[in-house]
């Protein structure tokens, strides 16, 4: 029998799943919780199999990779209204086994916790579609932790200071990203790593909060809108044809 937690901060929508979930012949439901702080607290006192987590702003690529960590054993499923194709590319790095839309029927919201705890993943078509069509850019550890400081506003100064590397350091590391990244700045840079780091809808780590080069959760890569090609390059013949004279 499958030990199902659900984490969302929206309890009326909770209790609405819940009442439906109870009704599943095989489910066992344990308590719902609705912060990141006590599903960790509930996660120490025994990993459930399934955990059905409510894509919250709350809910980012470091909290994540911490739930990870907490409970490796527990399949993880984001309950999202909508989720970016970056934010869902990563979740999937790190072990995420579905993304179960909260539109969807009750039936379906059933299948998709049948078929995570049977082993099998849970993504929708235009969203796996999204992930070919974009641009991957695998980067290092440091790379990672520069683009995560980055996206949370720290400056040049500070970014060294956590990293514990020079400023010339950081600036020559900035221009590689840039051309590896193909930006034009560490604003365009920044927003990319933001997108790929939360919902997009606050900061990835709260103000006040402090760093260390340990602490730091570093992105694998980077997900990206694959650029257009030039007309050049899409028809080369063009580039070369000539048009009659009239």
């Amino acid at each position: 029998m499958p030990r199902i937690l659900l984490c969302s901060g929206e309890p009326i929508l909770a209790r609405g799943l819940e009442s439906v979930l109870r009704q599943v012949d095989g489910f066992n439901l344990l308590p719902s919780c609705g912060t990141i702080a006590g599903l960790l607290e509930q996660l120490a006192r025994g990993n459930p199999e399934v955990l059905l987590l409510d894509l919250s702003p709350e809910v980012t690529f470091t909290v994540l990779s911490d739930l990870k960590q907490a409970a490796p054993g527990t399949r993880i499923v984001l309950w999202v209204t909508a989720i970016s194709t970056e934010l869902a590319f990563q979740a999937m790095g790190l072990g995420v086994r579905g993304v179960l839309r909260k539109q969807l029927p009750a039936e379906l919201q059933v299948k998709c916790l049948q078929k995570v705890h049977a082993g099998e993943l849970w993504f929708e078509k235009a969203l796996t579609d999204s992930f070919l069509n974009a641009r991957r850019v695998v980067l290092t550890n440091r790379e990672g932790q520069l683009v995560s400081l980055l996206s949370q506003g720290l400056k040049n100064k500070e970014i060294a200071a956590t990293l514990m590397v020079s400023e010339g350091t950081v600036k020559v590391y900035l221009s590689r990203l840039f051309e590896k990244a193909g930006v034009k700045d560490r604003f365009e840079l920044a927003l990319f790593g933001l997108r790929n780091l939360t919902t997009g809808q606050r900061p990835a780590v709260p103000n006040g909060q402090s760093y260390s080069r340990h602490s730091v959760r570093g992105l694998r890569s980077l997900l990206l809108e694959r650029r257009p090609k030039p007309a050049a390059e899409v028809h080369p013949h063009l580039s070369a044809a000539r048009l009659p004279i009239t």
